[in-house]
């Protein structure tokens, strides 16, 4: 599992102005193989959709990889004739390679792609990107398992897609709803970070992004489609199920062992109201509970276990001191890193001994309870036992939740500790957290991504950067059709329009 990521941080989110005529803000990538009878009705038709519907200047970049066919000459002619396409091609297979390769390179703010059917009607194209632009979402996706979704395909793709995401959210916690739709969408800046943690260069490639981003605490917006399945496709639906698996294995295998390095994106933003110090609002208290209360059940669980079995060559002393003990150190491990969100191994030593303190406490109490049921019987029952130490392991437990938050792991702020230049924490971050990289908001009038002065832009794939001129002109646009927004008041495209029309405002 790749456990590198790229130097920098991502800025505050912030929308992204309209750039100069010709600058392209939005670069589709569609992935293609063997495809020389679908590429081109797939350019044209995307290309004029853009042209009529999208008020910023865009790129359409045709990914070849490896095709056997005419599909690279095909792409070739497109790119010829049409100023706004673009493509490459790749020596090796794989649709998450030839996204990576596409989007690692392009300077476009915002990278969408597409499957070269269309089968996702394009009217959600620009409902997809928006959030994007505005700034309010890092990834977007296009669902086609929402309520207000319009699918048609056969069962066969219908329990497949309905199973695999189930599997998803079930071994992998994963709270989107569609992860196989080919119609998404990722801010640069985000992608720069989240691409060099992605493993997988086949069609698990967008799964594994979407899981690492929302472990991540990146911003995921969903958009319901109207979908048509492709009766055509040349996908290997069981080959791909079975990448698909290994894929869900490897992802799940690593987050368990920790061998992923999202620490550095769980706070990856400047404008997050949770890092504002805000007067008399205890920070995380409902989450801290709630996690806390799942791993002292289970604990306690653990506890009466332990007890039992120590109690058949003990006393109950005994057994109650080493049960507490065990299952002490294992509470405060898992609420160190469950409850209180704390990796790494630094500070553990002390956070176990400061536990073992609490577990003095907690010892005394039910050893206290235990005197006095041995006082107040001679020979009690062993369920009387179990029911006195329940009582007590409860009194125990919310004083244990009281010194955690307060003593163990303290919501610390830069003025008891060191400051975010000596820690690399943000201010108002707790000590002994895990580092994550402080954040910063661009300058005024630089692009999503870019720090302010001028940058020279990253190499295209092709290994020329090629000219990526302002459309030169518009024909008289129709009107818009039914369930198409009209452009906003005031914003002003990218390219210039040519307008007879009398009182258009443009």
């Amino acid at each position: 599992m790749r456990t590198d990521s790229s130097s920098g941080t991502l800025p505050a989110r912030e929308h992204l102005p309209a750039g100069d005529a010709g600058t392209p803000v939005l670069d589709v990538v569609i992935p293609v193989y063997n495809e020389e009878k679908d590429l081109e009705p797939c350019v044209l038709r995307l290309h004029d959709h853009l042209r009529r519907t999208f008020p910023y200047a865009f790129r359409i970049t045709v990914a070849d990889n490896a095709s056997t066919d005419a599909t690279p000459a095909v792409a070739a002619r497109l790119g010829a004739e049409i100023a706004e396409v673009s493509h490459f091609r790749l020596e090796q297979k794989g649709r998450g390679r030839a996204l990576r390769a596409v989007w690692s390179a392009s300077e476009a703010p915002i990278l969408a792609y597409m499957d070269v059917d269309l089968s996702t009607d394009l009217n959600a194209l620009l409902p997809l990107v928006a959030p994007l632009i505005s700034g309010h979402s890092d990834l977007a996706i296009g669902s086609r398992l929402a309520r207000s979704s319009r699918v048609v395909r056969g069962p066969k793709r219908e329990f497949i897609s309905r199973a695999y995401n189930l599997i998803l959210r079930g071994s992998l916690q994963a709270r989107f709803s569609d992860a196989q739709c080919g119609f998404k969408a990722i801010r640069r800046d985000v992608a720069q970070v989240l691409l060099p943690l992605v493993e997988d260069t086949g069609w698990f490639f967008d799964t594994e992004m979407l899981v690492l981003a929302e472990r991540a605490g990146l911003r995921i917006h969903e958009v319901p489609v109207d979908w048509v399945d492709d009766p055509d496709s040349t996908v290997h639906i069981v080959r791909t199920a079975t990448e698909d698996l290994k894929g869900v294995w490897r992802v799940g295998k690593a987050l368990a062992s920790g061998s992923l390095s999202l620490d550095r994106l769980a706070r990856p933003f400047g404008d997050d109201p949770r890092d504002r110090d805000i007067k008399d609002v205890p920070k995380g208290l409902a989450r801290q509970l709630v996690g806390f209360c799942v791993v002292g059940g289970l604990s306690t669980l653990f506890y009466l276990l332990l007890y039992s079995a120590f109690r058949q060559f003990s006393g109950s002393q005994i057994a109650n001191a080493l049960a507490l003990l065990v299952s002490a150190v294992a509470n405060t491990a898992a609420n160190r890193r469950l409850t209180f969100g704390v990796r790494g191994r630094g500070g553990a030593v002390r956070h176990q001994a400061q536990g073992l303190v609490v577990f003095g406490i907690g010892l005394a109490l039910t050893s206290g309870s235990l005197a006095a049921l041995n006082a107040a019987s001679s020979e009690p029952a062993h369920s009387t036992e179990l029911a006195v130490l329940i009582a007590a392991n409860l009194a125990a437990t919310v004083l244990r939740f009281l010194l955690f938050r307060a003593w163990v792991f303290p919501d610390r702020r830069d003025g008891a500790v060191d400051g975010p230049a000596a820690t690399g924490r943000p201010t108002g971050h707790p000590a002994g957290r895990s580092t994550v990289v402080a954040s910063h908001t661009p300058a005024p009038g630089t692009s999503l991504g870019t720090s302010p002065g001028p940058s020279p832009a990253p190499p295209h794939p092709t290994g020329a950067v090629p000219e990526y001129a302002a459309h030169p002109g518009h024909p008289e646009q129709p009107p818009l059709p039914r369930r198409q927004a009209a452009p906003a008041q005031g914003l002003r495209p990218a390219r210039p329009y040519d307008s007879t029309e009398p009182g258009d405002k443009r």
